[in-house]
Formats: structure tokens, C-alpha cells, sequence
């Protein structure tokens, strides 16, 4: 009966792979060369005429432009937090950590407010009527939004760095600038270049900032939304996709190549400067330019999350605030339906995403069974590609038969799932590397199942990476725009969805209103689930404590 669960388990995992990440991939390349049953390249030629030359000029031009400014602002603020003592560094990462917590748009949304037409800056302050739309204004959004996930992410690179590295150079008579260019620069080069990538895939495949910001601007990505909601017409949209992917490629090579020189400097006799008790001093003025870096970025992101809670309860239409609550009336209540229905399907995704990506790397590195790398690399895809062509896949697969999902809540939980199972995927590899496997070996010699193994050993080991896994993946989903606003239908709205309509229909007051409930329900039920666990531990603390005293 054991061995036919674990069997069933794993046939599961694996037709669960196959039916919602390989099949709508397939989907959407063959949506993209197939029309009407017959193989074409029509919408490939359609895309490549002259009037369509400037849609991929823009695209590459905003993603470059973005990619490359928020790598650079990014570096500086991570350089500073990596050579700064250890109380300022750890102010910095939480900070950069909690403005990753907020909803899609809301930065175009207090952009507009503050430095619009009437913005609160330009027009109330200053006296002037400025036009925040076109490239610039899509340029400025897409780098402010990325700059705190690529500053962790460099960060991270930079700890990988031995101190031994730097002290030799700076043993051997180099300035601490001549050891950041020579020593710390490459050794930090794939993480940078890593970052760079996924930075350009990720502004690539924004849609919602182009459509908010970009007034008579148009990029690929938004046409390929166009393409869907107004004119139905999914075999372009599909082979717009389809020509985005080779930059994911590339962005998750180096991201890899990056993961790989990162392990190999984390061995077990490196160091990390921040661990080492040793600083790292540049010159006053070189410090000084990452120090306003640093405190302009945080400035902003302050100016920004206090602009939308003032939004809420006030109206600045006419140049000057004038406190209100019309738009907690004008709030409809379906909204609030959508609202709810976010909090349960993020709930559902965190829990079963976390808990196959734990199990997918239990087949994989912890019983090795034959084949399983290859899921594991399956499992990647819908996270290395953009989310609007995962999400075009689910269109392209499930709208009609043999499994016709459309129109259900279950096509938006299963996204949600199946695009953050690589998450958990790689925090469960993580966690399984700490746990001897002597204690599974021993169990087996006692008689348990693999399943018993699982269940009563290795799972409940590996409950905080679950919660911090159901965590990440509810903050994603409840934030997550671009893979399901095309699998949205009425009755099962989701409220980042509604926020990215009221902003664009000009409903900015409602729009403060939906961003700041989202931001309050994400920030909630992480730090409840964070209770619990603390909760958790100190019981079990208890316990054992109780048990050796017993003894």
C-alpha cells in the first residue's frame, strides 16, 4: 500500500508537469506556427514588416535603457551595504526587503500623482504641467521597481567574495578602489551580468508599464496584450512571445553560470567580509556617492508608499489635497470580491507549490531517481520565460477541450502554482543538502516507508523552508499581473488585475484605495505565518527540553 502511494504521489508530480508547464509551452510555439491546422510562418513575416520595426526598436531600446540603469543603481547600493558595518547593512536589506512588497503599478500610480499634469511635485509645487508619459517615463518606472530585487541579488553575489581575496590585495599595496576594479568587480562579473539579463527579459516582457505610462509609446509586449484582449487575434500574440524567449535563454545562462561561481566560492573555508570583522574603506567622495545613491533610492520608495496611503483618503485633482473618502465608496464591491479572491487563491498556491517543489526535490536529489533533473529543469521553464507567455499557454491550452479550464478559478490557481514550483524547488534542494541521509537510511533498516520517511522525518525538518516558501510564493501571486490577466473572467477576478484596469481607466484615487488593501493583506499574512512558525519552534523547544529533563 506504502509503495503504491509513493507511487501514485510521483505519477502525480510528474503528469502534473507535464499537463501544465510542457503542454502549454507547447501551445503557444505551436499556436505561433499553426493556423487553422496548417503550418505557416505568416504571423512570424507579419511581425517582421517595416511598420512592426519600430515595435521591436522600442522593446529593445526601454529594456536596454531600464536593464542597464537599474544594474548600475542597483550595484551602487549593494556595493555600499556589502562594505558598510554590519547594523547598517542589515537596515538596508530590510528595507530593500519591504519595498519588494508591493503590488504591480503602484509605482506608476504615485509617479503619476506626484509628478503628472497635476501632480503634487510638478504641478502643485512647482508650477508646472509636465507630460510623465512616453519612454522616459516607462524607462524611470521599470528601474525604480527593479532596483531593490537586483540589490539583493548583488548583494548575495558580493558575500560570495572571500575575504582572503581582498585582504591579499590590500596586503600587497592596493588602494581599496584598485581592489574593487581588480578583485571584487570580476569575481562579481556573472552575478552582474546575471542580473542584467534577467533584468532585460523581465522589461522585455512588461506590458503594464508601457500600457499605464507609455502614452503613444508601444513595445512588443503590449501589442501582444492588444493583440489578445482587443482583436482575439492569439496566433500573433503567441509569436510575439515566442520571440522574447532567446533573451530569457540567455538571461538564464548567465543567471546559472552565475549560481555555479557563486557555490564555487562558498565553500566551506570562505569567508564573507561581512562575517570577517574587517571594512572595506573607499575614498569620502566615492563613498559619498553611494551613500545619496542609497538614501535617494529609500527616499523615493518612502515618498512613493506615502503618497499612496495619502491617496486613499484624499483628492488631489485640483492641484491641492482635499481630504476624502469617495474613494472608499467608489469602491464597487465586486472589487472586494476580487480582493478575496486573490487572498484564497495565493493561500492555495503557496501551499501546494511549496509543497511539490519539496517533493520534486526529494525524487530528485534525495532518492535520485532516473529522469527526475530533467522535471527539475521543466520546472524552471514557466519561471525563466515571461509571464505573459506562460500565461498566453494557458489560453492556447486549456480554452477549449480535451481539459477546458477557461472561465474557472482553477486555471488562475494552477498558474499561480506552476510558475512558482521552481521556487520551492531550489530552497528545498538548499534545505535537503543540511539533512544527514543516514537518518533516512536508518529508518529503512527499521522498516519505514518512503512515504513514512517523508511524512514523519524529512517534511516536518523542512517546515520553516515551507513556510518561508508559501510566503514568497502568496507575496508573488497576490502581485502577479502579467501570466494571468489574460485568465481572468467575470465572477473570478483577482484584485491585482483590478488595480492595473482602475489605472488604466484613470480611477487613481480607487486605484490607491485596491493597492494599499493588497499591500496590508501581503504584509499580514506574512508576518502571521512568521508568528506561527516562531510559535512552532519555541513549542517544540519546550519539548525537547521537557523530554531531557525527564531523562
Amino acid at each position: 500500500m506504502s509503495r503504491f502511494a509513493d507511487g501514485l504521489i510521483l505519477g502525480v508530480l510528474l503528469l502534473g508537469i507535464g499537463i501544465f508547464i510542457l503542454y502549454p509551452i507547447w501551445s503557444v510555439v505551436s499556436t505561433s506556427l499553426y493556423d487553422r491546422g496548417v503550418f505557416t510562418l505568416d504571423h512570424y513575416k507579419g511581425l517582421l514588416r517595416m511598420e512592426n520595426w519600430n515595435l521591436i526598436r522600442n522593446s529593445l531600446w526601454v529594456a536596454v535603457a531600464s536593464s542597464g540603469l537599474t544594474t548600475l543603481l542597483a550595484f551602487c547600493i549593494a556595493l555600499y551595504a556589502f562594505v558598510s558595518g554590519r547594523k547598517r547593512r542589515f537596515l538596508i536589506q530590510r528595507s530593500l526587503l519591504l519595498t519588494m512588497i508591493s503590488p504591480p503599478f503602484v509605482s506608476a500610480l504615485a509617479f503619476i500623482m506626484l509628478f503628472g499634469r497635476r501632480g503634487l511635485i510638478t504641478h502643485s509645487l512647482l508650477g508646472l504641467s509636465v507630460n510623465p508619459y512616453g519612454w522616459q517615463g516607462i524607462v524611470i518606472l521599470q528601474t525604480v521597481g527593479n532596483i531593490a530585487f537586483a540589490s539583493l541579488m548583488l548583494l548575495t553575489a558580493l558575500e560570495a567574495i572571500d575575504v582572503r581575496q581582498i585582504l591579499a590585495s590590500r596586503d600587497l599595496g592596493a588602494s581599496p578602489f584598485k581592489t574593487l576594479l581588480h578583485v571584487i568587480l570580476p569575481a562579481a562579473r556573472p552575478g552582474i551580468l546575471s542580473i542584467a539579463f534577467i533584468l532585460f527579459t523581465m522589461n522585455l516582457a512588461d506590458f503594464g508599464t508601457p500600457i499605464v505610462m507609455g502614452g503613444r509609446y508601444s513595445v512588443m509586449a503590449t501589442e501582444a496584450y492588444l493583440q489578445v484582449i482587443s482583436t482575439g487575434n492569439l496566433g500573433k500574440a503567441s509569436a510575439i512571445s515566442v520571440l522574447m524567449i532567446p533573451a530569457a535563454i540567455l538571461a538564464f545562462f548567465f543567471y546559472h553560470k552565475s549560481v555555479k561561481r557563486t557555490t564555487s566560492f562558498s565553500g566551506s573555508g570562505t569567508r564573507a567580509l561581512s562575517n570577517s570583522g574587517h571594512e572595506l574603506r573607499f575614498f569620502p567622495v566615492f563613498r559619498g556617492v553611494l551613500c545619496t545613491v542609497t538614501i535617494l533610492f529609500l527616499a523615493v520608495m518612502l515618498l512613493k508608499y506615502s503618497n499612496i496611503l495619502l491617496s486613499t483618503v484624499s483628492n488631489t485633482a485640483s492641484g491641492s489635497i482635499q481630504f476624502t473618502a469617495k474613494h472608499l465608496q467608489n469602491l464597487p464591491r465586486s472589487q472586494w470580491s476580487s480582493f478575496w479572491h486573490s487572498i484564497w487563491y495565493s493561500a492555495v498556491a503557496g501551499v501546494v507549490a511549496s509543497l511539490m517543489g519539496i517533493l520534486l526535490s526529494y525524487y530528485t536529489h534525495r532518492r535520485r531517481i532516473f529522469g527526475m533533473k530533467l522535471m527539475e529543469f521543466c520546472v524552471s521553464l514557466p519561471y525563466i520565460i515571461p509571464g505573459t507567455f506562460f500565461g498566453l499557454g494557458y489560453v492556447a491550452a486549456f480554452t477549449r477541450g480535451p481539459i477546458a479550464l477557461r472561465g474557472t478559478a482553477a486555471i488562475i490557481i494552477l498558474n499561480y502554482i506552476f510558475r512558482q514550483i521552481s521556487v520551492s524547488n531550489k530552497a528545498a534542494n538548499a534545505a535537503f543538502s543540511a539533512i544527514d541521509d543516514r537518518q533516512d537510511r536508518a529508518a529503512r533498516d527499521l522498516g519505514a516507508s518512503h512515504v513514512r520517511i517523508f511524512s514523519s522525518i524529512l517534511l516536518p525538518q523542512l517546515l520553516p523552508t515551507f513556510v518561508v516558501c508559501f510566503v514568497t510564493i502568496f507575496t508573488s501571486s497576490m502581485t502577479a499581473v502579467g501570466a494571468i490577466v489574460f485568465l481572468i473572467s467575470p465572477g473570478k477576478n483577482v484584485a491585482s488585475v483590478e488595480l492595473f484596469q482602475s489605472i488604466g481607466n484613470g480611477r487613481y484615487g480607487v486605484g490607491a484605495v485596491q493597492a494599499v488593501c493588497i499591500i496590508l493583506a501581503t504584509v499580514g499574512i506574512n508576518l502571521l505565518t512568521m508568528y506561527l512558525l516562531e510559535r512552532f519552534n519555541k513549542n517544540k523547544k519546550e519539548v525537547k527540553d521537557y523530554v531531557f529533563a525527564a531523562r
